[in-house]
C-alpha cells in the first residue's frame, strides 16, 4: 500500500518571478587629455510577453533575462548625448568583440596575425573608445553571454530572425525610455550577423515602435545571404568571394611586390564582368575559354590552374582557405586570411580549426570574465557563453523559406522613409566570412533614390572580420566611427 508524505499535503510555492539584477559603479579614465567620467551599469533585465488566452489579458509574462553593460558619461547632456546600441552576430554570438575589441573604454590586448599574445590575458585602457563621443549599451541577446530564457520558457523560442528582432529591440525600447533617452541621437552598432539584425532593426523600430534613428553603424556586413551561401544553383557567391581570394593571396607573398589596390581592381573587374559570364556559360565555352579562365582564376587567388580546372571553376570559401597554403604544410583563416594555423595531416579538404578565431578566442573570454566580475562587480556563476554554436545551428529564418535571407529590402525601406537615417559600413579586404564585394554587391541593389546614396559611407581595411585585431586598422576605423557619430548626430 503506498503511503503519502505529509509534506504532499503543503501547499506548493510559487517560484519567485526574475526581476532585474543590475550592478552600477563609477569609473574615469583620461582619452586625450580630456578627463571621461562615466557610470557602467551591468546586469540582466527582464523581457515580458503579453500573454492573452480566450481574447482575455492574462498579464505580462516574464520569458527572458537579457545581459546588457551600459556605460554613460556623467553629467551629458541626453538631448544631445548620442547613444549607441551594439550587439554582434553568429547568431548565437555574445557583444564581447564589439565590446573589448573595438568600441568599450577597456580593450583586451590579444596581438595579430603572427603575433598572438599567450596567456595570461590583459585589459587596457581604451582612449579611443567611441565613449569620448557616444553612450553604448552592449546587448548579449538570449543565450549568448549571461542572457538566458527564464524558468519554464524554451530558449529556442528566441533562435529566430524575427523574435531576436522582438527581444533586441524591446531592449532597446525599454532601456531607452527607463533611461529618459527618447529625443537622445540613437545609432545600432552591428558586426556580421549583427548587421543582418541592425537592418532588421532599424526598420522594426521605426514601423512598430516609432523609434526613428540617427545612424547604423554596420561591421562586416552581410546583408544578403544569397551572396556569401555556396548553394547548388547559385553561383553568385564564386565571383563576389574572388576579390578577397585575391587580397589573401597577396598578403601571403603570392602576388609579388604588387601594391594590393592594383591586384583588387583586376580581381573586382575579372569577377563583376568575364567570370559570371563564364559560369554562366559552363559546358558551352569552348576548351580554350575554359583554360583561360582557369587560368585567370588561378592568377588572382593564387591557386594552381589545374586545382580551379578540377573545382569547375568554383572555388568554395574554406576549401580554398585549405588549399592556398597546402604546400607550406599551413591553412589560412576563414575569418581573417592574414592568420594562418596547422593541421594534423594536409590531405583534409576542409580546415578542421579557423585560426583567426582559436589566435584571439582565449583572450576574450579570459578578458571578459575577469573584466565583468573584478571590475565591474557582476556577481554571476553562470558560463559566459561567447559563441553559442547550439544557438547557430538551431537558428531558424522560417520568414524566409524558400527564399535567400536578406534584409536589403528592410534597410532600403527604413531610409525610404526615414531620409536622415545615415550608414556606416566598415569592410575588411582579408574577411572570407562577409567577403567586401559582396558587401558592395548588397548596397548596389538598395531599393532607394538617388538622392539617398551619400548617406551610405564605406571604409576598407587591410585586415579582416574582426578588422580591429590589426592595430593600423583599429586606430583609424575607431577614428572613421567617431567621425560618423559626431557628424550624423546633428543635421
Amino acid at each position: 500500500m503506498a503511503t503519502k508524505d505529509a509534506a504532499d499535503d503543503e501547499p506548493k510555492t510559487a517560484a519567485a518571478e526574475p526581476t532585474d539584477d543590475l550592478v552600477t559603479t563609477a569609473h574615469s579614465m583620461t582619452v586625450r587629455r580630456r578627463k571621461l567620467n562615466y557610470t557602467t551599469t551591468t546586469g540582466r533585465v527582464v523581457l515580458r510577453k503579453e500573454v492573452v488566452t480566450d481574447g482575455k489579458f492574462e498579464g505580462h509574462k516574464p520569458k527572458a533575462e537579457v545581459f546588457l553593460t551600459a556605460y554613460t558619461l556623467d553629467g551629458a547632456d541626453p538631448a544631445r548625448r548620442p547613444v549607441t546600441f551594439a550587439f554582434n552576430g553568429g547568431p548565437g554570438s555574445a557583444s564581447i568583440w564589439l565590446h573589448l575589441g573595438l568600441l568599450g573604454p577597456r580593450r583586451v590586448v590579444t596581438g595579430d596575425a603572427g603575433e598572438p599574445v599567450g596567456p595570461p590575458y590583459s585589459l587596457v585602457d581604451n582612449p579611443d573608445t567611441l565613449l569620448a563621443h557616444s553612450d553604448l549599451v552592449f546587448i548579449d541577446p538570449v543565450s549568448t553571454g549571461y542572457s538566458r530564457a527564464v524558468t519554464g520558457e524554451k530558449p529556442g523560442d528566441n533562435y529566430g530572425y524575427q523574435a531576436d528582432i522582438e527581444s533586441v529591440g524591446e531592449l532597446i525600447r525599454l532601456w531607452t525610455t527607463r533611461n529618459g533617452r527618447w529625443v537622445s541621437p540613437k545609432f545600432l552598432a552591428g558586426e556580421s550577423y549583427g548587421t543582418t539584425r541592425a537592418a532588421g532593426l532599424a526598420h522594426h523600430l521605426q514601423s512598430r515602435r516609432g523609434m526613428y534613428l540617427n545612424g547604423l553603424i554596420l561591421i562586416s556586413s552581410v546583408l544578403d545571404f544569397g551572396t556569401i551561401h555556396f548553394t547548388e544553383g547559385n553561383d553568385l557567391p564564386y565571383s563576389l568571394y574572388l576579390p578577397t581570394y585575391a587580397a589573401i593571396a597577396h598578403h601571403h607573398g603570392l602576388h609579388g611586390d604588387r601594391e594590393l589596390r592594383d591586384v583588387l581592381a583586376e580581381a573586382e573587374e575579372f569577377a563583376a564582368r568575364d567570370y559570371p559570364y563564364a559560369l554562366a556559360k559552363g559546358a558551352r565555352m569552348s576548351t580554350e575559354e575554359r583554360a583561360g579562365i582557369a587560368a585567370r582564376v588561378a592568377e588572382l587567388t593564387g591557386l594552381s590552374p589545374d586545382y580551379v580546372d578540377r573545382a569547375n571553376l568554383r572555388v568554395e570559401h574554406v576549401r580554398y582557405f585549405t588549399e592556398l597554403l597546402r604546400d607550406r604544410r599551413q591553412v589560412v583563416g576563414r575569418m581573417d586570411g592574414r592568420f594562418t594555423g596547422w593541421e594534423d595531416n594536409y590531405t583534409h579538404e576542409r580546415f578542421t580549426d579557423d585560426p583567426s578565431i582559436s589566435s584571439i578566442i582565449g583572450a576574450y573570454t579570459a578578458g571578459m570574465n575577469h573584466y565583468l566580475h573584478a571590475e565591474l562587480a557582476y556577481p554571476n556563476d553562470l558560463p559566459y557563453e561567447v559563441l553559442s554554436m547550439d544557438v547557430n545551428r538551431a537558428w531558424s529564418y522560417k520568414e524566409f523559406e524558400n527564399a535567400h535571407v536578406a534584409v536589403t529590402d528592410k534597410l532600403a525601406a527604413a531610409m525610404r522613409v526615414n531620409p536622415h537615417l545615415r550608414v556606416y559600413v566598415g569592410s575588411g579586404y582579408t574577411d572570407g566570412a562577409t567577403p567586401y564585394f559582396a558587401t558592395e554587391h548588397s548596397l548596389a541593389q538598395l531599393r532607394i533614390p538617388d538622392e539617398l546614396r551619400d548617406n551610405i559611407e564605406v571604409s576598407y581595411y587591410e585586415a579582416g572580420h574582426m578588422m580591429y585585431a590589426h592595430e593600423p586598422s583599429r586606430l583609424r576605423q575607431s577614428k572613421d566611427i567617431a567621425a560618423f557619430v559626431n557628424r550624423s548626430s546633428n543635421h
